[in-house]
């Protein structure tokens, strides 16, 4: 037909890359989280630990980018964490809440 050149049709939808990183950085999280468990954080900087709680955070974070807000991105990290043993996710949050205190995170809020 005249006039038609390749590109007028329809719009495809550009894929957010940020969704694909989520799927990836999902099954990666949820890996790391099942080696922390019983790992101290305290002796060894960059242990399985702080790992497994980076890979959460860099979740969360495409997560909100893919999803458009911070509160997507902690969906998709409560999703992760649902579908990990109860042993395993209480250890994490029992590390993360102590690195918390031990860095005055509580001191700096009214509370």
């Amino acid at each position: 037909m005249e006039g038609i050149r390749p590109g007028d049709g329809p719009r495809q939808r550009e894929t957010n890359p940020a969704l694909a990183d989520v799927a990836e950085l999902s099954e990666g999280a949820a890996q790391l989280m099942e080696r922390a468990l019983g790992v101290s954080w305290y002796e060894d900087e960059g242990n399985s630990v702080d790992v497994a709680v980076l890979a959460l955070c860099r979740l969360r974070r495409a997560g909100a980018g893919g999803g458009g807000s911070a509160e997507a991105g902690d969906a998709v990290v409560r999703d992760v964490l649902a579908q990990a043993d109860l042993e395993t996710v209480s250890w994490i949050a029992s590390r993360t809440i102590s690195y918390m205190d031990e860095h005055g995170f509580p001191e700096s809020s009214s509370a």
